[in-house]
């Protein structure tokens, strides 16, 4: 099969761009069509078939249901590292933490890819938080993605993913596996304990959890919907959020634009 002979029509870009919206409120714009081309080649290779329209039609059929789920898979851009955007943790722990007094505690990673996000949090609320075991401290982590969250439950990273880990941090909270080249390191269950993974579509109509969260993590997310899709889930955070809960976003994004009703606090971070 010549891959570069397979050509993805506007029609088929139409529908694949209509399905992913309608899915995961992901806005596939215009100008997008050689990189839905390329990531859904990967699809077409691991099905062994040889035309999207044979994909398009698989993808419409009942036993192709399972496939829709694929497709998101490898049109989601799963970028990400431990302590990204490091100005958050850094206020979590001088300014959230302190006021958190209460022996339950509830935290929220609501697109935590391959785990590095959750994980950056845990280590970090162990660190800080004394006697950590004696309080109720959890942690949600939650991605559209079967293969990341897969990826987060092994909880094994290559070195050069871990280069924003302090060396202290990383002699603390994970195990060197000298046995591969390069090394790779394992995540200690004393933090792994702490975090739920579960899988969550946020364009769901319901979202099954109980209670409120002292803190929502949803960075780097939002720059993939529209407008009106980011509206309602901003608005839909409010309502998971303990009085005075804070909500971080990506530093890319921004609230400016829509109505909400979050106090601004400092960029991409917003209190309820």
């Amino acid at each position: 099969m010549n891959s570069m002979s397979i050509e993805l029509n506007e029609k088929q870009f139409n529908k694949v761009s209509q399905l992913v919206y309608q899915f995961s409120g992901i806005n596939l714009k215009a100008g997008k069509e050689a990189l839905v081309r390329a990531r859904l080649m990967k699809r077409l290779r691991a099905l062994k078939m040889r035309s999207f329209e044979e994909y398009m039609s698989h993808i419409e059929n009942d036993e192709g249901s399972r496939e829709l789920g694929l497709m998101i898979d490898v049109m989601t851009t799963n970028k990400t590292n431990f302590f990204r955007e490091v100005e958050h943790f850094n206020y979590l722990r001088d300014k959230i933490l302190p006021e958190l007094r209460k022996p339950r505690m509830k935290f929220w990673s609501a697109a935590c890819s391959s785990g590095e996000e959750p994980f950056s949090l845990a280590i970090l609320l162990r660190d800080e938080i004394p006697k950590i075991e004696s309080r109720d401290v959890k942690i949600l982590a939650t991605d559209i993605s079967t293969t990341m969250l897969g990826r987060a439950c092994e909880a094994v990273y290559k070195e050069e993913t871990l280069r924003d880990v302090p060396e202290l941090l990383l002699r603390k909270y994970f195990i060197k596996n000298r046995k591969e080249q390069p090394p790779t390191y394992r995540v200690k269950d004393s933090v792994r304990q702490m975090i739920k993974f579960a899988w969550l579509n946020l364009m769901l109509d319901t979202w099954p959890m109980k209670g409120l969260f002292d803190v929502i993590f949803c960075r780097n997310v939002m720059i993939y919907f529209d407008k009106p899709t980011q509206q309602k889930l901003i608005n839909r955070f409010w309502h998971f959020l303990e009085p005075g809960g804070h909500l971080f976003v990506g530093h890319s994004e921004s609230l400016s634009s829509i109505s909400h009703k979050f106090k601004y606090v400092r960029p991409a971070t917003y209190r309820k």
